[in-house]
C-alpha cells in the first residue's frame, strides 16, 4: 500500500466511489433478480420450477467458491493500491460479459435441452465464479477504507444509494423498453432484453472502474498465511452468534425483497396488465429510498442503533403488505403506493446492513483476536446468494404450483393467485427478518460501541 503519509483523509470521494461499486454490482445482480426468471419462462419457454431449481442448485457451488474467494482475499498481499481494490479492476470485465451471455434471445429456437444447458452454464459462470470474485473483495474493502463506525455507516448508506440508483435504472427503464403489446397482452420481448443486457454490461464496467479509481484503502490489512483449518473455521463460524444472526436475517431479507421484486415481474403485466405501473413502482420506490432512507438512516442508526432501526423498519414493511392483502386494490397505481411504502421500510435496513457486517467482523476480532474480513464477508455473501436462490426457487415453484405457463399467463385464476403471492411472500419474509434480529443477532448499540473502544485500545497499545 502507498506511503501512509500520502493517504488522504476519508471523504466524499470515497463515498461516491464506493457507491459506484454497488451500482456496478447491481447492473447484473438486480437484472438477474428482477428479469431472469421472467426471461427464461416467457422467452425461452422453460418451466419456472426448472429455473428456480437451477438458482438453488448453483448455491451448492457457491458454498465452495465464496469461501475459497474469501480465503484468497485474506491471503493476498497488499499492493500499492491496497488489498481489495485490485480485484475490482481484474474482474469487472468477466462478470459483466458473463451476465450479458445469460440473456441471448437468439437461442430461443434451439431445442429445450440446449436452452437449459445454456442457462445453466451462463448462470453459474456469472454468479458462482465471476460475481463472487468481485463482490467479496468489494464488500470486504469497506473495513479497509476506514475504521470509524460512523464513516462505515456512511459507506453503507452510499452503497445503498448505488444499489438504489441501479434499481432506478433497471427497474424503471427495463419494463418501458422490454415489454411489447401482442394481441392485447403485455409480453416480454427477448430481442429487446438482449440489447438491454448489453447496455447494462457496459454500464457495469464503467461503474466498477470509477469505484477502483476513486476509493482509497487506508486501514492496513495484512495477508493471513495461516493454513486453513476447516474445523476451526467452522467452529468459529457456528459459534459466532452475530454472524449467524446476520446470516439468518440476510436470507430472510432476500426472500422478502427479491420475492417482492420477482413477483412484480408477473403481478404488474399479468394481473394488472400494466408494465407502466411496474416501471412507476421502481421509480417511486427508488426515489423514496433516496429522499427518506439515505438522508436519515445514519442519523437514526447513530441515535437508536443499527439493529434497533432494522427491526422497526422490517415490522413496518410486513404490516404494509398485510393491509395490501386485505384491501386487494384493483387499481395498479394504488398497489404501487403499497409497494413504495414497503420499500421505505426495507430501505432503512438495507441502508445500514453493510455497516452491520463490519460490526460482525469487529466482534469476531474482539472475541478471537484474528481479523478475517474476506472469510467472514464470503460466508455472508454466500448467505445472500442462498436468499437470492431461495427467493427465485420459491417464486418459480409457486408459479408452477398455480399453473403458470406461456399458455396460462393471463388466466384469471392464475393471475389472482399471483396477486396473493405478491403480498404473502414479503409479508411473512419481513416479519421473519425482524424476529431473527430480535432473538438471534446480539449486536445492539451498546455492544457495538464497546467493541469499537476495545479495538482502538488494542491498536493503540
Amino acid at each position: 500500500m502507498e506511503n501512509r503519509k500520502n493517504i488522504k483523509p476519508f471523504g466524499m470521494r470515497d463515498k461516491i466511489g464506493y457507491m459506484f461499486g454497488d451500482f456496478g454490482n447491481d447492473f447484473t445482480f438486480l437484472l438477474s433478480s428482477m428479469f431472469m426468471l421472467k426471461f427464461y419462462t416467457d422467452v425461452m419457454g422453460i418451466a419456472g420450477g426448472v429455473v428456480g431449481a437451477l438458482m438453488m442448485a448453483a448455491r451448492f457451488i457457491d458454498a465452495f467458491t465464496d469461501v475459497t474467494m474469501g480465503q484468497i482475499v485474506d491471503r493476498s498481499r497488499p499492493t500499492k493500491d491496497g488489498k481489495f481494490k485490485p480485484w475490482i479492476r481484474r474482474m469487472c470485465g468477466p462478470v459483466a460479459i458473463a451476465s450479458f451471455l445469460i440473456y441471448q434471445a437468439g437461442i430461443a429456437n434451439l431445442g429445450y435441452g440446449y436452452r437449459v444447458v445454456w442457462m445453466v452454464v451462463t448462470y453459474i459462470l456469472w454468479g458462482s465464479i465471476f460475481y463472487t470474485s468481485i463482490n467479496i473483495p468489494y464488500g470486504s474493502m469497506a473495513s479497509a477504507i476506514t475504521d470509524n463506525p460512523k464513516e462505515r455507516a456512511e459507506l453503507s448508506t452510499w452503497r445503498t444509494i448505488g444499489a438504489t440508483l441501479a434499481s432506478l435504472v433497471i427497474g424503471v427503464g427495463t419494463p418501458i423498453f422490454a415489454y411489447v403489446v401482442v394481441n392485447g397482452n403485455t409480453v416480454l420481448s427477448g430481442s429487446r432484453m438482449t440489447v438491454i443486457a448489453g447496455v447494462f454490461t457496459v454500464g457495469a464496467i464503467i461503474c466498477y472502474l470509477l469505484c477502483y479509481y476513486m476509493v482509497q484503502e487506508r486501514v492496513p490489512v495484512n495477508a493471513n498465511f495461516e493454513k486453513l483449518n476447516i474445523g476451526r473455521l467452522l467452529k468459529n463460524l457456528f459459534t459466532n452468534q452475530a454472524l449467524i444472526g446476520i446470516i439468518v436475517a440476510a436470507i430472510l431479507l432476500l426472500l422478502a425483497q427479491l420475492g417482492m421484486q420477482g413477483i412484480a415481474g408477473y403481478v404488474f403485466p399479468n394481473y394488472y396488465g400494466s408494465a407502466g405501473a411496474q416501471s412507476l413502482s421502481s421509480l417511486t420506490g427508488s426515489i423514496a429510498i433516496l429522499i427518506i432512507c439515505a438522508p436519515f438512516a445514519v442519523r437514526l442508526a447513530d441515535r437508536i442503533g443499527k439493529k434497533e432501526l432494522s427491526v422497526l423498519s422490517c415490522i413496518f414493511s410486513s404490516l404494509i403488505y398485510l393491509v395490501c392483502l386485505l384491501v386487494k386494490p384493483s387499481n395498479p397505481y394504488i398497489y404501487v403506493i403499497y409497494f413504495t411504502l414497503a420499500n421505505v421500510g426495507m430501505g432503512f435496513f438495507n441502508t445500514v446492513i453493510w455497516a452491520m457486517i463490519t460490526d460482525v467482523i469487529d466482534d469476531a476480532e474482539v472475541r478471537n483476536g484474528v481479523r478475517e474480513d474476506g472469510t467472514i464477508y464470503a460466508v455472508y455473501s454466500f448467505a445472500r446468494k442462498i436468499g437470492q436462490a431461495l427467493s427465485s426457487g420459491l417464486v418459480g415453484g409457486l408459479l408452477t404450483m398455480v399453473g403458470y405457463t406461456q399458455e396460462t399467463a393471463f388466466d384469471p385464476e392464475v393471475t389472482a393467485s399471483i396477486f396473493r403471492m405478491s403480498c404473502i411472500v414479503p409479508m411473512i419474509g419481513f416479519a421473519a427478518v425482524a424476529a431473527a434480529l430480535i432473538f438471534i443477532y446480539p449486536l445492539n448499540k451498546s455492544r457495538v460501541e464497546a467493541n469499537t473502544r476495545e479495538l482502538k485500545m488494542r491498536r493503540n497499545s
